[in-house]
């Protein structure tokens, strides 16, 4: 196991063993690789949830084998599955799959995200599934969907960003269309993975059936494009690339000011742009019929944008930024991740927690998201090493001897 600190009272905090989160005494079964379906898993993790992750004994998680590292050692994977415990299992041979119909009757939920009629062929279909947990959850992540022409299609994230429409809107205006540096797609529909799950676990409570969650990384992403199926459809606009504008207010851009800093303007309400307007000394903008309304201040884009660029210009971060925060102007510098632990609001809110991990020694990492009062959760513990518990799995929970676990070792099923 990982070197845990001392147990910590605060929401959010390390401390010496799982937490009792809002999702405590629930069990999840994560069979899934790489970011989305782990994610999902890993967000319950940190509010209670018992999490066990198995992985192809040898190898592991593909997600190992991404950078960054360190001395060899998967940084990612320490916080994409952090607080789960780990076995290493082959579901590929039929013994393997005896194993796992032992380990599944324990689990209130299977997370999986292999290509639709991959457990069918292994012979774990819905029904033998159901047949050993009748109440089991299953969270199916794919990248198009359980149906339709697409659904046997393989992906990763910048696929489903780019068939969302995402991409499209990223990028200057008469440029290519650009990736963040990021798999976005893959975070989100972890996010999505997981509060389905506890919105299927609440129906079971109530209703006492489980059910299966058809989770597809393109429409989540496609999801959260709000606006945009509506503007085409109501419309007939089909909205592409503004490079760094705001799609529905202005001013809001991104800025260099005078020390060659790079800053972010947001304002999206009236009496922000009121109060901007008079933080620059420019109150006549107010009655301006240019610059009057948001609607007027987006078709005289070009104008409102040089005004505000030529602002920046003339001051520093730090005189710009005493001058906005002054006249509670919504704006940021654009922070990267030296700035942000560095900042003072998130030191005192504790964004980063530090976690001893038994390879790395003391690692920082997210804190919990969201905050609880009664029930907040925590992070625990790393994520595990390939089959970091088998023998508490195989040996305490399972009952095999150690002989019987060398023989599966020997003949790589675990």
């Amino acid at each position: 196991m990982s070197v845990e600190q001392s147990a910590s009272a605060r929401p959010g905090g390390t401390g010496g063993g799982r937490g009792a989160g809002p999702l405590s005494g629930v069990r999840v079964l994560d069979i899934s690789t790489v970011v989305a379906g782990p994610l999902s898993s890993t967000l319950m993790a940190d509010l209670g949830a018992e999490v066990l992750k198995i992985e192809l004994p040898g190898e592991g998680d593909h997600i190992r084998q991404l950078p960054p590292h360190k001395d060899g050692v998967a940084l990612w994977s320490k916080v994409a599955n952090r607080n789960k415990r780990g076995i290493t299992l082959d579901l590929r041979q039929p013994e393997g799959i005896g194993i796992f119909e032992r380990l599944l009757p324990r689990y209130d939920v299977l997370v999986e995200n292999f290509r639709p009629g991959t457990l069918d062929r292994w012979g774990l279909g819905i029904e033998r599934l159901r047949a050993i947990r009748p109440d089991l959850i299953v969270l199916r992540v794919t990248g198009f969907g359980q149906t339709g022409p697409y659904r046997s299609r393989p992906g990763f994230a910048r696929i489903f960003e780019a068939m969302s429409g995402f991409v499209n809107l990223c990028g200057e205006k008469d440029g290519p269309p650009l990736y963040p540096g990021f798999p976005v797609s893959d975070a989100l529909t972890g996010v999505f993975g997981a509060y389905a799950i506890a919105a299927a676990l609440l129906h079971r409570e109530k209703h006492g059936v489980g059910q299966e969650i058809d989770l597809s990384a393109t429409e989540a992403m496609f999801r959260i494009l709000d606006f945009m199926p509506i503007e085409y459809d109501q419309l007939g606009v089909v909205r592409s690339r503004q490079g760094n504008l705001n799609a529905y207010s202005a001013p809001s851009s991104v800025y260099k000011t005078g020390d060659d800093k790079w800053v972010v303007l947001a304002v999206s309400a009236p009496t922000v742009f009121r109060r901007l307007a008079i933080a620059i000394g420019r109150p006549d903008l107010l009655q301006d019929p240019m610059f009057r309304t948001n609607t007027a201040r987006i078709q005289h884009r070009g104008q409102i944008e040089a005004i505000m660029e030529n602002w920046f210009r003339a001051h520093t971060l730090s005189e710009a930024s005493d001058i906005l925060m002054r006249h509670e102007v919504s704006f940021s510098p654009i922070y990267d991740i030296a700035d942000i632990v560095a900042d003072p609001h998130f030191i005192e809110r504790e964004l980063l927690v530090e976690v001893r991990d038994e390879e790395l020694g003391a690692v920082k990492m997210q804190n919990v998201v969201p905050r609880f009062s009664a029930t907040p959760g925590r992070v625990w513990r790393t994520g595990p090493g390939i089959g970091q518990h088998n023998d508490d799995v195989y040996g305490q929970e399972l009952g095999l001897s150690p002989a019987q676990q060398a023989a599966l070792r020997e003949r790589g099923i675990i």
